[in-house]
């Protein structure tokens, strides 16, 4: 039956938690696009550059083993603990502006919490390779489930392979989030910015990490889905 036996009248209705998640992942995005574009244009008191200001971080941090290097794209920043650089697209590495020095100081954040070992970005980076892995055979192991009359141990396999990117998803937060804190805490400490700036600077970065909630949202959502079309028996 078309639906999986969630149909009706040929709507499957568990499509609105796949239209509910991108809608969240939408206006996540939307708020990021609109929040940066404003305060991109507003320049930082002390002048400095996005790379400037993730090289006194990174040294008053004690931290000489990282690079800064400048990257193509907009909102493509990074910190890759493989390489242990920090990767700052052209809005940000050479730009003086509010929303370049918060951004540059959140990619720091990566670096420092790094060189702590914290925990969360330590479980991340280990489960980079599973989820990529799990990733890749999500689909083929429940497709192959269906096509081989209904196997229900290959498509609750690839419902835990799928299982496997939200936990990602999930664990993602408390690393972007401790990212921020560090680097605002850091920026209003050291005086980069005004007290006044760093809540605007904090704005920009909260833009930023709802749309890893938004994401996680969506996948959870997208999940549950799974679940309810393919997590229980058919009879076929």
């Amino acid at each position: 039956m078309y639906g999986y036996g969630y149909g009706y009248y040929g709507f499957d209705w568990t499509y609105i938690l796949l239209i509910i998640g991108m809608l969240l992942s939408l206006a996540a995005s939307a708020r990021l696009k609109s929040t940066f574009s404003y305060y991109r244009r507003i320049r930082s008191a002390s002048g400095l550059t996005g790379a400037e200001t993730a090289k006194r971080i990174l040294q008053a941090a004690g931290i000489t083993d990282v690079h800064v290097r400048a990257i193509s794209g907009s909102l493509t920043d990074h910190y890759d603990p493989r390489t242990k650089t920090v990767s700052l697209s052209e809005d940000i590495y050479g730009q003086t502006s509010l929303a370049a020095v918060g951004v540059a100081a959140h990619e720091c954040g990566h670096a420092i919490q790094h060189a702590k070992e914290y925990a969360p970005l330590n479980l991340r980076s280990a489960m980079v390779p599973v989820v990529n892995i799990c990733s890749t055979l999500t689909w083929p192991a429940i497709f192959l489930g269906i096509i081989l009359s209904w196997n229900q141990a290959l498509i609750t396999l690839g419902i835990l392979f799928f299982s496997a990117a939200v936990l990602f998803s999930l664990v993602t937060l408390p690393v972007e989030f401790d990212a921020s804190h560090r680097a605002l805490k850091i920026l209003g400490g050291t005086g980069m910015l005004t007290q006044n700036e760093v809540g605007k600077a904090r704005k920009v970065l909260t833009a930023a990490a709802l749309t890893y909630v938004a994401s996680a949202a969506a996948m959870i959502l997208q999940l549950l889905r799974l679940i309810l079309l393919f997590g229980g028996d058919r009879d076929r």
